[in-house]
């Protein structure tokens, strides 16, 4: 299915100017890593900080980084963070409701690879050593409804209209996806798979399903709908590979997903607790340097010389922080998260889709809570930017606020009508480069980043490096680059894969 172009038909709106509603932007630091892209003069650091290891970027994967260090003895090492708060995708906020996630807000129940992610689990009290899951933490029905030409219907499943050929395809498309997990591929964490089908990352998700004659356009919808979910894109911008695994690396025997009101803020938050001895916020890398056997550090706070370097920032920051790194060949997709306050019981499910949509819906905070009536509820919207990312990336920072504040309740009053007359307050909060969009050929092009980049005491843990932007990735990617460096150092003596 060829998607319509959404996002231009807002083009146009005008804010009603309803006073009631508070709010504004969030988080609007961007300025900060525009002054380093820009090499702009900082006050002088503060004196030189030692440690064998530091770590920058204190997201999921420098927080597994230094998780795992500490689980191995070893606390000589800084946590360097540029936010006042830690967390970078798993970002939460707090309000008199309830708290709420700005970002990523669930994690699938992890697959028997996955024995990293089951090993923080068992440690959180999420499931035990055997794989029982703590029922407690899984996501509450209902789970998933879909607004349908004019009405919800539970599950995201298109059903009202569909035909004969239109589950046919969907059966297809499922055996598809049986044999592709056959092949054992895909995998979660992906390195963990077998060799990647490479001729599936060279077409596109969308080039895919017409290779195999799968024109069923509610098909076309569902598989689109999770090429934005999980990497900000349309099905025709992202890679048939990528594509697939977001089908074909999750077990669905099982139940899920784990969620809390925080979302994944629930997981950082106790990452935080075990690490915060090491954690540094609100400090900024501006330079890197090698000098003899050691790297020197520049931030807008001090200076530090670490013996090793685990960089779990975003990588197309690198080239501005060290002098002579390539620039990598990534896209990354722009997102605007919002988060409203509704000020009356209201039915909804966990996760509220629209179709036709330009967004992903909505996911209700609240919905996690035990009470029998919930008279007040968190909503977070999430709206990924497709298409050319540079012009939508403008675009995102050119609107004022009272433009996408009527934005987002002229598609939430498609499905409630009037609900602007029930929000006391939008808070919006936009991100240039969300997450690595995985794009055509992204496999090749991760593999020539870090052979470029890594060194044995200089290691890369974003998740952009996999391409895929999910916690499993960020997790594995913080915890072997934390291996890595152990062992160049002599701390550990082989890097045995979790």
């Amino acid at each position: 299915m060829k998607r319509r172009h959404f996002m231009p038909a807002l083009i146009g709106l005008t804010a009603k100017g309803e006073s009631n509603i508070a709010g504004g932007f969030v988080y609007e630091a961007r300025n900060e890593g525009h002054r380093i892209r820009d090499r702009a003069i900082f006050r002088p650091p503060a004196g030189t900080r030692r440690a064998r290891i530091v770590i920058i970027g204190g997201g999921m994967a420098g927080l597994s980084a230094a998780w795992w260090l500490r689980k191995q003895g070893f606390d000589d090492f800084l946590l360097l963070e540029g936010e006042d708060e830690p967390g970078g995708n798993a970002r939460w906020g707090q309000n008199d409701i309830c708290a709420y996630p700005w970002a990523s807000h669930y994690v699938p129940v992890p697959n028997t690879e996955s024995t990293l992610v089951r090993e923080l689990f068992a440690e959180l009290g999420l499931m035990d050593a055997a794989g029982n899951f703590d029922e407690r933490w899984l996501c509450h029905s209902p789970q998933e409804r879909l607004f349908l030409h004019g009405r919800w219907q539970w599950g995201l499943d298109p059903e009202a209209g569909t035909t004969a050929t239109d589950r046919e395809h969907r059966r297809i498309f499922a055996e598809h996806l049986r044999a592709l997990t056959a092949t054992s591929q895909f995998k979660l964490p992906m390195a963990l798979g077998r060799s990647p089908d490479a001729s599936l990352d060279q077409l596109s998700m969308r080039d895919w399903l017409a290779r195999e004659k799968l024109t069923s356009a509610y098909l076309g919808w569902e598989v689109d709908y999770g090429c934005r979910d999980d990497y900000g894109g349309a099905s025709g911008d992202i890679s048939a590979w990528a594509g697939l695994h977001y089908h074909a690396a999750r077990q669905h025997d099982t139940k899920g997903p784990f969620t809390w009101p925080e979302g994944n803020g629930w997981l950082a938050r106790r990452l935080v607790d075990r690490v915060k001895a090491q954690l540094v916020n609100g400090v900024w890398s501006r330079n890197i340097e090698r000098v003899g056997n050691r790297w020197h550090l520049r931030t807008t706070g001090f200076n530090v010389e670490a013996d090793a370097l685990i960089y779990a920032a975003p990588s197309f920051l690198l080239p501005y922080l060290l002098e002579g790194a390539p620039k990598p060949n990534f896209d990354y997709s722009p997102w605007l998260t919002a988060n409203l306050t509704i000020e009356q019981p209201m039915e909804t499910a966990w996760d509220n889709v629209l179709y036709d949509s330009p967004s992903l819906g909505y996911v209700n905070a609240t919905h996690q809570m035990l009470a029998s009536r919930v008279n007040r509820s968190v909503w977070t919207y999430y709206l990924p930017f497709t298409g050319a990312t540079a012009a939508q990336r403008r675009r995102l920072q050119s609107q004022d606020y009272a433009y996408w504040k009527e934005s987002i309740l002229a598609d939430l009053e498609r499905a409630h009508p009037g609900l602007r007359k029930v929000v006391s307050r939008i808070d919006i909060f936009r991100q240039g480069h969300a997450m690595r969009r995985p794009r055509p050929g992204f496999l090749a092009e991760s593999e020539a980043w870090k052979k470029a980049v890594e060194r044995p005491t200089f290691r890369l843990a974003n998740s952009d490096v996999s391409g895929l932007p999910l916690f499993e990735e960020a997790q594995y990617r913080g915890v072997e680059a934390a291996r890595a460096c152990l062992a160049a150092l002599g701390f550990i003596k082989k890097l045995d894969r979790a």
